[in-house]
């Protein structure tokens, strides 16, 4: 039988854990009251939505889009030559290349064919398996962002602000749509490292910001326990739990009658979204009776726990379980020198997974009303940061024009759109912001951007932030 002062050091524990930062979810209808477990705002959805779960491949580091998708013949032409002027246009560039005294352009050092119905220029050498998907992906090449660095950039397209303290994504699909799983967070992140430089990764990304705590990610672990606290101390039972549970909520009941703080109530529904996580998470961690010919899918490292390979089939179990928006973070694309072997690494990582999970979307008959998102914070500049050589060479950040690809809910498929200049510098024709990538996200879940608003500090705050943005209606079907 536990003491009193172990029971006390277990809600304690759990609670510091729980509500800080690890179990954000659901309300417990029956305890709470709501409407259940699918409910979000009072009309919400504002449309019949083309997507019931969202997939973001996140690339934090800044892929090179010149050496992936943004290929034009005429590179290689201007390589070695300096970049003009002209092209540059006195703008800015960061402190690490600023000091440069020639910029020359560099040309990929990789082997582009065009694939797919339309001739979709791809980097062959680098994504041979995302070059098979070309006929069922938009490829947006004309996105761009005023961030230059990296996490205002990373906290930019992922909160609507590059400053930090707005609401995630996620977070604000939580908070408008709620849950499809009672037994399952709305929001999911899982994070894995490439073998490039790391760029640092906060809480805040999947954070909740001023919105209820409840609507943060859950961050998925990929050794130990899944999430911390979720399972139960030494000597306590899954019984014992729900009738600690029980007198917890009653005593928070209490709290909240009193001082009418809402995040009293999430604290309660964060100790309940654990207890009813522990039926769910352990099964869906478990892929071993996958068949072996979806994991093959995936390639080799899907057997791999923290892999990014492993990550996107969990990503498919936990979309199948209704969980709403699912982030997985790849690191390492930072390539300010060795680009041509860790652009290398980095893809041979990412090419087969982001493919096998498009393909294995199709066969089970959920690519229609899944969305999937594949890009970065920003891409690449055609000059090279430091010394140029026949085999090597950097590249410095450049957020002006890169590239991301979406598939499925609707989103046409086998289609350019977005244009850049000769050196992929400038965007020439059909420029997407991120606000504008981030308005066509909501819509495809049935969001009217403008719509899903919380007042703050006297304004009435949204993803999009208070700037224009619009839904590239020209991507959609």
């Amino acid at each position: 039988m536990m003491n009193y002062h172990g029971r006390r050091n277990f809600l304690l524990s759990t609670g510091h854990g729980m509500g800080a930062a690890a179990l954000s979810s659901l309300w417990n209808p029956k305890i709470i009251g709501t409407a259940g477990a699918a409910s979000g705002l009072p009309g919400f959805p504002n449309f019949a939505p083309k997507a019931k779960r969202a997939i973001y491949l996140f690339f934090p580091g800044g892929p090179s889009h010149i050496d992936t998708f943004d290929y034009k013949p005429a590179l290689r032409e201007i390589h070695g030559k300096e970049l003009p002027d002209s092209v540059r246009q006195g703008q800015r560039i960061t402190g690490m290349t600023s000091g440069q005294k020639s910029f020359p352009c560099v040309a990929p050092m990789f082997e582009f064919e065009r694939f797919g119905k339309h001739g979709t220029w791809v980097n062959k050498d680098l994504l041979p398996h995302t070059a098979s998907i070309v006929d069922d992906i938009t490829i947006i090449r004309s996105i761009n962002t005023e961030a230059i660095n990296h996490d205002p950039a990373i906290t930019f397209i992922n909160t609507g602000v590059q400053a930090p303290g707005k609401p995630s994504m996620g977070a604000w699909l939580s908070y408008g749509l709620g849950s499809e799983n009672e037994n399952m967070p709305s929001y999911v992140v899982m994070i894995s490292r490439g073998r490039g430089q790391l760029q640092a990764l906060y809480d805040r990304l999947w954070g909740s910001g001023f919105l209820p705590s409840k609507h943060q990610g859950v961050k998925l672990r990929s050794s130990g326990e899944p999430v911390l606290y979720l399972n139960n101390p030494p000597g306590i039972d899954r019984e014992m739990r729900r009738e600690m549970l029980t007198g917890l909520q009653e005593l928070n009941s209490k709290t909240h009658k009193k001082f009418n703080d809402p995040e009293t109530q999430a604290r309660i529904a964060q100790y309940e979204m654990a207890f009813r996580m522990q039926a769910e998470v352990p099964d869906l961690m478990d892929i071993s009776k996958e068949p072996k010919h979806v994991k093959d899918l995936y390639g080799p490292n899907v057997e791999k726990p923290g892999s990014f390979a492993r990550n996107c089939l969990l990503a498919r179990r936990m979309a199948e379980k209704g969980v709403r928006f699912l982030q997985l973070f790849h690191r390492g694309w930072d390539q300010h020198g060795s680009l041509p072997s860790k652009l290398r690494q980095q893809c041979e990582d990412i090419d087969q997974p982001s493919a096998g999970l498009i393909k294995d979307l199709k066969e089970r008959g959920m690519f229609d009303d899944t969305l999937v998102v594949c890009g970065g914070e920003f891409g690449r500049t055609i000059y090279s940061q430091g010394k140029l050589t026949k085999d090597n060479h950097g590249r410095d950040h450049h957020g002006r024009c890169f590239t991301t690809w979406m598939a499925g809910a609707g989103i046409k498929q086998g289609f350019d759109y977005g244009q850049t200049d000769d050196h992929c510098y400038n965007i020439v024709k059909d420029p997407v912001h991120i606000r504008d990538l981030n308005a066509t996200i909501l819509d495809r879940l049935g969001i009217d951007h403008e719509k899903l608003t919380f007042r703050y500090q006297g304004l009435d705050q949204r993803l999009t932030s208070v700037e224009e943005a619009r839904v590239v209606k020209e991507i959609i079907g």
